[in-house]
This record gives C-alpha cells, structure tokens and sequence, in this order.
C-alpha cells in the first residue's frame, strides 16, 4: 500500500518480494558501518511483517522506499515508535537505510522530508527524533538538511549495545514541531 509519494520515490508498506532486494542491501558493507552487522535472512524476513505491523498499529513505520520510475526497492525511509530505555523516550524516530548504489542522489532528503511533514501534518506529533554515531557524516548531514537540530545535551550510549562497544555513542537531532495559531 503507497503510503507517501515523492518527486521520485513511493514510500509504501512491504510486500514479501521485497526479501531479497532488502537483504542484499543489509549484506553491504558501506550500509552496515554503523550498524551492529549485517541482516540475516531470517531478520529480513522478520523485519517486513514487523514492520507492516507497526504501520497497522501506528499509523506510520520505516516504509519500504522504491523508485518510482523503475520499482527498484532501494531500502527504506521512515517513522518508527521506540521506547528502549533512553532520557528522550518513548520517542518517534525518523530514519532511513539505502542501499549504496543509491547514495548521492538526494533520496534519503527527499524521503525524510515527506516522512516529517507526513509524521507533523498527517499524524500531529509535536516531535521527532534521529539519532547515530558520530563518525556517521552522511547521516549526520540528512537530519541537517532536512531541519532537525543537535541535541548538545543529548548524546547517549545506545542501550542495545555495550557500553564498551565502538558504536555505543549516538548524538541525537530533534526537529519540534512549530507551534501554529
């Protein structure tokens, strides 16, 4: 189902089909090197009803991201409800994961732009979240580019990791919603 339509990209739910193209993405070693490690085949297949699922609670999810003029599935850009313990949670997130061969061409601005003005207009949060390591530069200047602010007091070692672990660190961005009268 099309959730969010782009210049050049459907953000929709996923469909089964999807399982090879997204584990493949998860397999590259330039996508996974701020991740805890790529995805098995089993987590991919896990992931998609996952993440369907939450659409059908939420309203919204990480969306499955395609191109619309070729279908390509190119990874996903989406809301996601966390509430791991952390000082900013429960929390929406905005994030994003595209597949290397698809870096530099703006999709991840694109797609997070419309997942913010869907997640502020369509669902009426007053916040969303982002959040990575710090070496993560490409990340780092999507949440820049699409608003969001630093959180200077808000970096945290993410609780799904050792605290000794290399990618422990996350800076937090936070975009707010404004105020309209």
């Amino acid at each position: 189902m099309k959730i969010i339509e782009t210049d050049r990209l459907i953000l929709r739910t996923w469909r089964k089909e999807d399982t090879e193209a997204y584990h493949k993405i998860n397999q590259d070693p330039r996508v996974i090197e701020f991740l805890r490690g790529p995805l098995s085949l089993e987590q991919v297949r896990d992931f998609i009803p996952a993440a369907n699922l939450h659409q059908e609670k939420h309203g919204y999810s990480l969306w499955a991201a395609e191109l619309k003029k070729t279908s390509e599935l190119i990874g996903f850009i989406g809301l996601n409800y966390i509430d791991w313990q952390a000082h900013f949670t429960p929390a929406i997130e905005i994030g994003w994961r595209i597949g290397s061969k698809y870096w530099g061409k703006g999709y991840a601005t694109e797609g997070a732009k419309a997942c913010l003005d869907f997640g502020f207009n369509q669902m009426a949060l007053s916040e969303i979240v982002s959040f990575t390591v710090p070496a993560n530069k490409r990340s780092i200047a999507v949440m820049e580019r699409i608003g969001m602010e630093r959180d200077l007091s808000g970096d945290f070692a993410h609780p799904k990791l050792d605290a000794d672990h290399p990618l422990s660190l996350h800076v937090l961005y936070k975009k707010i919603t404004s105020v309209k009268d």
